[in-house]
């Protein structure tokens, strides 16, 4: 099973790992690179060099040809003059002594399409589909980052990328502000967790012409890794950075020159911007792009006009160069009046008033003074004037780097609703809020009551959340609007089954399930096979009509059934229009008509229970804070946390992969624990609705009971608990009172009138909660303590109307529970306990036993006619009743097909046991009949009365001493099988080399068994025979070495040639056996011991569970009077059809008022639960760590705005003492001069 679960897992994701060269030789077929063709000369070299900055020597003969002379060239142009070639530098890179991992590289054409890169870089790379884009621009050289700005990188920008899983897109190489990105990136990397780390994503988009030591990279065959060399020297700029795990090498047919990579990252931009996020682009919104300009020289107006025009927003740092300072002032320009409808082309900037236009060619004048082309760079600052909407001015020195985040997401909002004018700018933020999951932001911003959001304003936000595994989100909607209700419909559940993940075992399992539904109707054999991104599309859309291609909720139904098994009916038939009795493939049949005929109309219906449905599917797909958010808004807290570790731990034995394994048996029993801590609370508040909480049918897990689901999930802590043990308790006793003596009970078994008296001591009828026929009112408040009865005063007029209608109707009541005599009363109440019934097999089975004995050893006569006898007969009889009992507990399990019952039956071991045992029997009995095969039958009833005596174990697995110990006795045997393989295979080298060295030649098959395998392992236990071993004292009896006698034969003689070599042998042989192996057994069983002696309550009193049902459901009679009940039992059953009472022991239906009084109260138990953990979570170390680490944050935080405000007050009073000294030395100026009089004195200080 396991291994055609890895098989499928491996065709969903392909082939990877070692045929990484083969998978990329494609590589060179697709992308190329670009080589000079035509030789262009440059001027200022005297004809030695190209303007593509290569030397004449390197070009062609063809390029540097005389037939290109007469030709007037006077620009190098890219098109025109370079071809395509195909690309010989691509595959993994390695940076000598950087001790990091290798980082992926290309060579491609500046005319490559960014299609092909963004599907190389997310397929074959594995980089992770990103929720945000930045690309950082501006700075080239040695160009001076600003400190500030640094600052920002380090801390703001690289935070904002790991909280929402971004692409860094930067230059690539170690100059300017590309490296300042890259120490930003490479800090978070030293000390991040791998998980973080992956969630920032440097990419380096160098020109290839400009990158130093390139030729290290060439390698027609792709290098896997190619081994780069950084300089270290003050020339690095042009170096590789090693913080990019990506670099996109673009190659335009230059050398040493800039500008080649701008055109193609701005395409890369753009496509990426019209990508979805999530996975499999299951996101409702496109991947947002934002490029941000730092510094800059006048070159950076035609890049970001160039993005502008493919409306990619921009964020600009005022303060950090020159072409950021310039688009600040050209955006704070007061005299700016242009039409907003405007057009950005020629003929419109043509319109733009004169003088705005030559105020803007002053700013370019002033910022970029050093520029020849003035004129051209008018014309790019007009052109994104023209788009101003789309770029937002960040002054990051006056705000600093905190929230920078939320600076990021509201200059994308601003972005997106110039784009779309009848969009709300509340649902832009939110849905990018969700595409990087930042729920502090969406708290902060968008539900802090200010707004008012409506049902289909969360609807698509609430899929994304969903399907990309953002339970914050989903429990945030689900508080400000969104109603499940009105959400989840069968056509949605199916569609986020179809969102599972390729790799994901529950996703392997129902296209298993699907392939079989598909086989059968005649479809193609599989889905992914077919079509591979069919279950992936369209999958959002709410009412969208699946075909018979995709997952339905019939294959979900089928896996349920599968990880659940009996315990739970069918789920979601009911919806399909199924029976829940329909065979599998019957079912099959008549979902194909359903589908084919009504063309699912049920998926436009809503789930009746979306909050299971939605827990189901959360713990398939092993998510921890989905699933557990689900069962806290999900009904039956209990049984739901039951069914999730029943769940995931049959999941987990399907899982190949360890991690994956382990975090399922994790969840399991942190389910586990749930359960046991709400029932707990349960417990403590109402002991008799804790009861019924155990036993109650559930119809949300197809009428499953709390017990039921902790036994099939193999729940031991569940089952430990005290209120659990209490309601088996009362269960096993009966009627009669727990503190009962064993002694009293075995006296009134063996003289049934002392029944009568007061030897046995019976709880009063008003005290019976669960199981009383007669009408019981539970009326408990949510919070009640208290379990009434018939007695209890009523409080309220439901309560009164009904006991008016009993008091009407005294005769009906009667009729439904007549009162017993008292004496047929407690003889009922005695026999009909479970403990008696216990008690009764035990006494009976010994007597059975003991007459087995005598029969086998004194009674056996020979076959007819002489035998056999009465006694033997007997024997007969009761090993015919045992049979009877056996048939009966295969009927027992319920409305189950035969071989599902038989399945159930065999699983449990002693029932093997006891099929054994019978088996066994019948066989001798037909054996001894007959005189030919009478001791054969004699020989195998011998061997079935070892079985039967075996059977003692397990009657004594309720001893509360005994139990324990024979869990541990049946671990220890497990143990043993693991000891005999190695002392196997040391008794076969042994043995096999002693009796090659002691004899020559005897070829008798029973003597070479007797001397290779049982002589030496009596040597383990002391018996080595030393006359024939030793040569001293060797007796030689009669022997011969003549072949043809001992083949006749006669004895052969012992060899004495390598006696000293058997000596040696024996001594290493007892060593290891004795010493190694021996100790290596005792260690074996001293860890099974102490492991089961440390849990040895927990699993007694999972066991004792299954003991109490298997002798509740048991007749009263003991074999072989158990003949008698078997009888009433097929009339009372069978033929006048009277159901069981004591059915309702284990099963409880609960309808009505009660089923919610009681499903309400277990909610208010489950949030007590939920806050009492939530409280000791506060007071543990961590979180005081956490909250002292906030609270230490905001106090720097304030001590560096007090700091800045310092620096501000000092700077202002430095200015006010300028100002008053040149105030001084004006007005000394003044009254000095004779320009103004003194009419009146100075003012006084």
């Amino acid at each position: 099973m396991v291994v055609k679960l890895e098989k499928d897992r491996e065709g969903g994701r392909g082939k990877a790992g070692g045929q990484k060269e083969k998978d990329q030789s494609w590589i060179p077929k697709v992308i190329k690179k670009r080589v000079c063709t035509t030789f262009v000369e440059d001027t200022s070299s005297n004809g030695a060099q190209c303007q593509c900055g290569c030397l004449r020597e390197i070009h062609d003969s063809a390029a540097t040809g005389d037939n290109f002379e007469p030709m007037t060239v006077t620009k190098w142009d890219s098109q025109q003059h370079s071809s395509e070639y195909p690309t010989d530098a691509f595959g993994q890179l390695e940076f000598a002594g950087a001790g990091r991992r290798l980082s992926h590289f290309l060579r491609l054409s500046c005319d490559t399409p960014p299609q092909v890169i963004y599907n190389l870089m997310t397929t074959e790379w594995g980089l992770p589909t990103p929720n945000l884009v930045v690309s950082v621009v501006g700075g080239v050289g040695h160009e001076k980052i600003e400190p500030w700005v640094r600052n920002i990188l380090r801390k703001g920008l690289v935070r904002a990328a790991q909280s929402t899983g971004a692409w860094i897109l930067t230059g690539g190489l170690r100059e300017s502000v590309s490296r300042c990105v890259g120490e930003a990136v490479r800090d978070h990397g030293a000390v991040a967790s791998a998980v973080s780390q992956k969630k920032v994503i440097a990419i380096g988009v160098a020109p290839w012409g400009l990158v130093h030591n390139r030729q290290q990279l060439v390698n027609p065959q792709g290098s896997f890794p190619a081994r780069y060399n950084v300089q270290k020297s003050t020339n690095d700029i042009r170096c590789l950075d090693n913080s990019c795990q990506a670099f996109l090498l673009v190659d335009n047919g230059s050398v040493d020159q800039q500008g080649g990579e701008t055109i193609f990252q701005a395409n890369l931009e753009d496509f990426i911007s019209h990508q979805r996020t999530g996975i499999y682009g299951s996101g409702n919104i496109e991947i947002p792009v934002l490029c941000i300009l730092i510094s800059g020289k006048a070159c950076m107006l035609e890049r970001l006009d160039m993005s502008l025009k493919k409306t990619t927003p921009w964020l600009v740092f005022p303060g950090s160069g020159p072409a950021a300072d310039f688009i600040r002032d050209l955006l704070d320009d007061p005299l700016a009046e242009i039409p907003s409808s405007q057009a950005a082309d020629a003929v419109a900037v043509k319109g733009v008033n004169t003088e705005f236009c030559e105020r803007v060619y002053e700013k370019v004048q002033k910022h970029f003074s050093a520029e020849a082309e003035l004129e051209k760079l008018v014309d790019s600052a007009l052109s994104i004037f023209e788009r101003r909407a789309l770029i937002t001015v960040f002054d990051g020195e006056q705000e600093g780097c905190e929230d920078f985040d939320t600076i990021l997401l509201k200059a994308l909002v601003r972005a997106s609703k110039h784009l779309s004018s009848d969009a709300s700018e509340y649902t832009d933020e939110l849905k990018l809020a969700v595409a990087w999951n930042r729920v502090d932001i969406a708290k902060a911003e968008l539900f802090n009551g200010d707004i008012q959001w409506e049902y289909d304003d969360l609807e698509d936000s609430m899929t994304d959340a969903l399907i990309n595994d953002k339970p914050q989100f989903v429990r945030l909607f689900c508080e400000n609007g969104l109603n499940i209700l009105n959400y989840l419909t069968h056509g949605r559940l199916e569609s986020l089954y179809c969102s599972l993940s390729d790799s994901l075992l529950a996703d392997i399992l129902l296209q298993r399930r699907l392939s079989e539904r598909q086989s059968l109707a005649g479809s193609l054999p599989s889905v992914k096979g077919a079509a591979p991104d069919s279950t992936k599309a369209s999958h959002t859309e709410v009412n969208t009509a699946a075909s018979s291609m995709d997952v339905s909720l019939f294959e979900v139904s089928r896996l349920l059934q599968d990880l659940l098994g009996d315990v739970c009916e069918p789920f979601y038939y009911e919806a399909l229009g199924l029976k829940p009795t329909m065979a599998t493939r019957t079912a099959q049949k008549q979902l194909n008509k359903i589908q084919h005929k009504q063309h699912g109309t049920y998926r436009e219906q809503y789930c009746n229970s979306p909050w299971v449905a939605l827990f189901i599917w959360a713990v398939l797909q092993n998510r921890k804070e989905m699933s557990i958010l689900f069962w806290e808004m999900a009904g039956e807290s209990v049984l739901s946390a039951l069914s999730a570790c029943k769940i995931l731990r049959e999941l987990s034995k399907l899982e190949s992969e360890a991690d994956s394994k382990q975090t399922m048996k994790q969840l399991a029993q942190r389910f586990e624990n749930l359960a046991n801590g709400v029932f707990g609370e349960c417990y403590k508040s109402s002991e008799s609705r804790s009861f019924k909480l155990l036993i109650r049918k559930s119809p949300l897990w197809g009428g499953a009971t709390c017990l039921q689901m902790a036994t099939a999930a193999d729940a031991r802590l569940f089952f430990s608990h005290h209120g659990v043990q209490s309601l088996l308790s009362q269960i096993w006793w009966g009627d009669m009172e727990r503190t009962t003596e064993i002694w009293k009970l075995i006296l009134a078994f063996l003289i049934p009138p002392l029944i009568c008296t007061n030897l046995i001591s019976f709880r009063e009828q008003e005290e019976e909660v669960i199981t009383s026929g007669v009408y019981v009112r539970d009326n408990d408040s949510i919070e009640g303590n208290i379990a009434l009865s018939m007695s209890d005063i009523p409080n309220s007029d439901e309560d009164m109307e009904e006991l008016k209608t009993l008091k009407k109707k005294p005769k009906e009541s009667e009729k439904i529970q007549p009162k017993r005599p008292f004496i047929v009363s407690k003889w009922r109440q005695f026999w009909y306990a479970p403990v008696t019934s216990f008690l009764g097999n035990v006494l009976m089975y010994f007597l059975f036993l003991c007459l087995f004995a005598y029969v086998l050893l004194v009674d056996f006569k020979p076959p007819p006619p002489d035998g056999p006898s009465s006694l033997e007969f007997v024997l007969y009889f009761w090993v015919f009743t045992l049979v009877c009992e056996e048939i009966r507990q295969t009927s027992y399990e319920g409305n189950l097909f035969f071989l599902q019952r038989m399945k159930k039956y065999i699983q449990d071991n002693w029932n093997k046991c006891d099929l054994t045992a019978i088996l066994l029997f019948l066989l001798a009995v037909m054996c001894r009949m007959f005189p030919w095969s009478f001791k054969l039958g004699r020989a195998v009833m011998s061997i079935d009365y070892m079985v039967f005596t075996l059977r003692l174990i397990h009657i004594f697995a309720i001893h509360k001493q005994l139990g324990p110990k024979i869990i541990i006795l049946g671990k220890m045997v497990k143990d043993l099988f693991f000891f005999l393989f190695f002392l196997g295979v040391w008794l076969a080298a042994y043995g096999v080399a002693h009796q090659a060295l002691l004899f020559t030649y005897d070829p008798r098959p029973n003597w070479i068994f007797r001397r290779v395998f049982y002589r030496p392992y009596l040597h383990i236990f002391g018996q080595i025979p030393i006359n024939e071993m030793d040569a001293d004292k060797l007796l030689q009896p009669l022997c011969t070495d003549n072949r043809t006698e001992i083949e006749a034969g006669a004895e052969p003689c012992l060899s004495i040639y390598a006696n000293w070599l058997v000596v040696i042998l024996l001594v290493i042989y007892l060593l290891f056996t004795n010493i190694v192996l021996v100790n290596l057994l005792i260690a074996m069983f001293s860890y099974t011991f102490s492991k089961v002696q440390e849990h040895s309550d927990i699993y007694w009193k999972f066991q004792r569970y299954n003991i109490i049902v298997e002798y509740h459901s048991r007749p009263c009679l003991a074999p072989p009077f158990i003949i008698f009940s078997h009888l009433h039992i097929l009339i009372k059953r069978h033929i006048r059809k009277i159901p069981s009472l004591k059915s309702q022991h284990f099963v409880l239906e609960v309808t009505g008022i009660t089923a919610s009084h009681l499903n309400a109260w277990e909610a208010v138990q489950k949030e007590d639960f939920l806050s009492a953990q939530n409280k000791q979570q506060k007071e543990t170390d961590t979180a005081r760590l956490q909250r002292t680490s906030v609270k230490v944050d905001s106090v720097l935080k304030q001590m560096t705005e007090i700091r800045n405000h310092d620096q501000r007050l000092r700077l202002l009073e430095t200015q006010l003492q300028y100002c008053c000294s040149a105030l001084s030395w004006m007005t000394e100026a003044l009254s000095q001069s004779n320009v103004v009089g003194n009419i009146r004195p100075p003012p006084l200080q």
